[in-house]
């Protein structure tokens, strides 16, 4: 008996009573299709976001290659921050060859500590042209996760 009282609590929108009114039985019927909207309409963006991000970083995964270069200037050692010493990149001028064989000079991202001639991985695009590191397979799963969830809140 208290099993049923409480369905019955929890669907009294729909159950007959005469004292109901068709206003109240429209109201229940509205807030279901508005919640059932934004739940399922939540989950298919949120789906489709996550799905064109994570495809977005697959073909930059694809479309970019690391390859040799020689560094042609010194970078710093170490950089100095107030939480202290810290390795990081910097913006040095490079020479590589291209899959075609040509050679290339250009400015990339190396870390520091090199000395000029020193042998350093670079990125290139599928035309040969310095571009930045695609993000790792955890890093998409990750930022689609991120665009998933922005997206499906949007939609609530």
């Amino acid at each position: 008996m208290r099993r049923d009282t409480r369905t019955k609590q929890r669907l009294w929108r729909w159950r007959s009573n005469p004292l109901r009114r068709r206003d109240d039985a429209v109201e229940a019927w509205i807030v279901l299709a508005v919640w059932t909207a934004i739940a399922l309409g939540g989950t298919l963006a949120g789906l489709v976001a996550g799905h064109a991000v994570a495809e977005s970083f697959a073909q930059q995964r694809a479309g970019r290659h690391s390859v040799p270069a020689v560094l042609l200037e010194n970078t710093p050692a170490v950089f100095v921050t107030e939480a202290g010493p810290s390795r990081q990149q910097v913006r040095a001028k490079v020479r590589w060859t291209a899959a075609d064989g040509s050679t290339h000079i250009g400015k990339a991202k190396v870390d520091t500590g090199h000395k000029t001639g020193s042998k350093v991985r670079v990125w290139t695009d599928n035309q040969g042209q310095l571009t930045t590191e695609p993000a790792t397979a955890a890093q998409a799963t990750v930022f689609a996760g991120y665009a998933a969830t922005a997206a499906a809140l949007g939609v609530g």
